[in-house]
């Protein structure tokens, strides 16, 4: 029996995730990722970006096997998801305790203030053969047709 990508379990679409966050506004705070703990795969890559313009839209593709968490480590990131039966979620990532998981099979976007730093956690190395970055492509592969 194929399962559509839209009747997954809810830890299967794109949710923010809350890590643990320790620390006061007088001492500071620190936050710790356990892999096995606090993500839902482990992590194999690393990347962030920064200083990007507020005018750039960044993203633009899904990934046939890779899982991610994004993370404002500072500034603020706007992140626009569309899962395979078009459901379109906007998230607003401002907080270094709050991560965005974003798993296969999901179209997404990012739009950054020009202070934010993403922090990028992978479950996959680097492989352009993963990418899906022609938006007609995604929809024809991933869109359920109207019934």
């Amino acid at each position: 029996m194929e399962i559509l990508p839209d009747s997954r379990p809810h830890y299967l679409l794109p949710h923010l995730l809350e890590l643990p966050k320790l620390g006061a506004p007088d001492i500071g705070y620190i936050t710790v990722v356990e892999l096995e703990k606090d993500l839902p795969f482990a992590v194999v890559r690393t990347f962030w970006t920064y200083f990007t313009p507020e005018s750039i839209v960044r993203g633009r593709h899904a990934h046939y096997r890779t899982e991610q968490v994004l993370v404002a480590l500072a500034g603020r990131i706007i992140v626009t998801t569309e899962r395979a039966d078009g459901t379109l979620e906007t998230f607003r990532l401002e907080s270094p305790h709050v991560g965005l998981y974003i798993p296969p099979n999901v179209w997404h976007t990012m739009q950054y203030s020009h202070t934010a730093v993403q922090l990028v956690l992978a479950s996959t190395s680097y492989d352009e053969q993963d990418y899906i970055r022609d938006y007609d492509r995604f929809q024809a592969i991933w869109h359920t047709p109207a019934r």
